[in-house]
């Protein structure tokens, strides 16, 4: 490696920030998303889980438990990463139950849920489902619309057979109604069971009402626990339903939320191939939603998308930290997971959870080299706050193909600026080598996907589609004027202005021949919209350039954003971060002389 080549990678590496222009400082302690506070949170948690601390709720006569430790520390980890009370409360919960810990445990004095557990440890407010935003996906709803229809359908006597009027003293509110026929085989069943399905109905009907896809996942979350603030939560039900100790109201909650919603019966974890009963995951998350407080929706953002590390997270529309587009690095949530439950299979192994990590990337994302080098980036952001063997998994998962991404770029714009090619000329084939990436494996996926035989090609990429402004003229994230050439099976369509002109066209007038094809080119042109998360095909030519002292580095930084117009500067920041790093390389430089 030469000089300038390694002046340049050694700049690009040296500050995290100049990696991207997703705004990551803001994810610590500022008021952004809330990626960073969960990372914090699974780091704090997994250091505790294989020190052999049990996470595991009982109903044994005890002021506290184990995992009472345990969830604080997640919390202030969390916390220290800027997230509120009720958010911490969740991540750690949730955290905890995907690293093993029940739902819920116990007989009334001593009834324990995780759910309650985090938010009193967190000094969180009690409040409702009515008050639990879901995530935002454009835009987003509330649990208000699952409580108003499920009140609505009792108040009309819809949620079971039983007429409260009738029940005899004695049997009101004690074991002849909760632990025999009229509870555990009619009421809470019933109950239980129809309230879900009301609950997670009317979530869908709230999406599609605000102009937005229903979240069937997080539909049938929220219903499941608008549901389980009304039925006995941890009821036995009658042996029809399941066995003893295995079936209760949640998982019937659970069961009914997943069927209004279409989710499938079981769930794969990305990785290591865990199977989940899907009934059994809805349920328990009801169970600790419903006691959480009240999340942001930020917070509720973060939530969706460790469900993500499921491999059916796209069909289960849980967030988009699963792949295969590569979103802001704010989305990311997803391989925390995936990492626990690796290092869980594992024995805490870093070294393997790195390999599964590698895996996931290398497999599952329309561009990998690209999707590892943003996960690398927030990881090591994570570790500015909170250091642990979750983000140190994924840092060693991501790392040699991050080294190697940098070297390649800084080499080739090295060698291509010795021919003779401009800074500005190296940028827009970086770019397009991208954009062959992402054009070739979304098709390879998607036709995996559909059965088809297709070729796309994105054959205009440019702002200004709708608005005549600098700004949106300059970035073209914001207002994306793109066309797009599909081959289906051999037959060609040509979608022309996809964002302003095809998809409303295809929307309001039900082209469903439009529609059946819109994800296929949506799909890739939503993967580089999003590309300012990972800015190297920018920032290392103009180090290289600014090293090789053929440009001046406020000159080089130009050209390099000038150079991705069409690719890696879909939004602004692009030029100052290029700057830092091409004023780093020639400093590096000056302190190699004679090296």
């Amino acid at each position: 490696m030469n000089n300038e080549v390694c002046a340049a990678v050694m700049a690009s590496v040296s500050d995290l920030q100049n990696l991207t222009n997703d705004r990551i400082e803001a994810l610590t302690k500022g008021h952004g998303m809330t990626n960073i506070g969960a990372m914090c949170a699974a780091n704090a948690i997994a250091t505790e889980l294989f020190r052999g601390a049990n996470i595991k709720l009982t109903d044994e006569d005890s002021g506290s438990l184990e995992i009472d430790h345990v969830l604080k520390k997640g919390i202030e980890a969390a916390e220290e990463a800027g997230a509120c009370p009720a958010n911490a409360a969740l991540f750690a919960a949730t955290i905890c139950y995907f690293a093993g810990s029940n739902a819920q445990a116990g007989v009334p004095a001593g009834n324990r849920k995780i759910g309650a557990l985090a938010r009193m440890i967190a000094g969180a407010d009690r409040t409702g489902v009515i008050a639990i935003p879901t995530p935002k996906s454009n835009n987003k709803v509330s649990g208000f619309a699952a409580v108003q229809a499920i009140y609505n359908a009792m108040a009309e006597g819809k949620l079971t057979r039983i007429d409260g009027r009738k029940i005899p003293l004695g049997v009101a509110g004690g074991p002849l109604y909760g632990h025999n026929t009229l509870g555990e085989d009619i009421g809470f069943p019933e109950v239980a069971m129809n309230a879900a399905k009301i609950g997670t109905e009317a979530m869908m009907q709230a999406y599609w009402g605000a102009g937005v896809s229903a979240s069937p996942i997080i539909c049938a979350i929220i219903g499941s626990a608008a549901a389980l603030e009304i039925v006995h939560p941890d009821a036995f039900v009658g042996e029809e339903y399941g066995g003893f100790f295995d079936v209760n109201s949640a998982y019937l909650s659970g069961k009914a939320a997943c069927e209004v919603a279409g989710i499938p019966e079981k769930l794969h974890m990305r990785g290591t191939d865990e199977e989940y009963d899907s009934a059994r995951i809805v349920g328990d998350l009801g169970v600790l939603l419903k006691d959480i407080g009240a999340p942001t929706v930020v917070g509720m953002m973060s939530f969706g998308e460790m469900l993500c590390a499921f491999k059916e997270s796209v069909e289960i529309g849980a967030g988009f930290s699963g792949g295969p587009i590569m979103p802001p690095l704010g989305h990311m949530t997803a391989d925390t997971i995936i990492t626990l439950r690796a290092l869980i299979k594992y024995g805490g192994n870093v070294e393997q959870a790195a390999d599964v990590i590698a895996e996931v990337k290398k497999n599952e994302w329309l561009d990998p080299e690209i999707a590892a080098v943003a996960l690398n980036t927030i990881s090591r952001k994570t570790e500015q706050v909170r250091r642990g063997l979750i983000t140190r998994s994924m840092i060693l998962g991501t790392e040699g193909v991050r080294s190697a991404a940098i070297y390649r770029r800084a080499q080739k714009a090295y060698d291509d600026i010795n021919a003779g090619k401009s800074v500005e000329e190296v940028v827009r084939e970086l770019d397009l080598e991208r954009k062959t990436t992402v054009e070739t494996r979304a098709a390879a996926m998607l036709g995996a996907m559909t059965g088809h035989e297709l070729k796309i090609e994105i054959t205009k990429l440019v702002g200004g589609a709708r608005r005549n402004h600098p700004f949106t003229n300059a970035y073209y994230g914001f207002d994306t004027d793109a066309d797009v050439k599909l081959t289906v099976d051999g037959k060609t369509f040509e979608l022309k202005g996809l964002g302003q002109n095809v998809i409303p066209d295809a929307i309001f007038n039900d082209k469903k021949d439009l529609l059946e094809i819109i994800p296929l080119a949506a799909i890739p042109v939503s993967e580089l919209q999003l590309s300012g998360h990972s800015i190297i095909n920018i920032t290392v030519p103009a180090a290289v350039a600014a090293a090789m002292k053929v440009l001046e580095p406020k000159e080089a930084a130009k050209l390099a954003e000038k150079g991705g117009k069409g690719g890696s500067a879909a939004i602004p920041g692009a030029r100052e971060k290029a700057l830092e790093v091409a004023k780093l390389a020639v400093r590096i430089m000056d302190s190699m002389k004679g090296v």
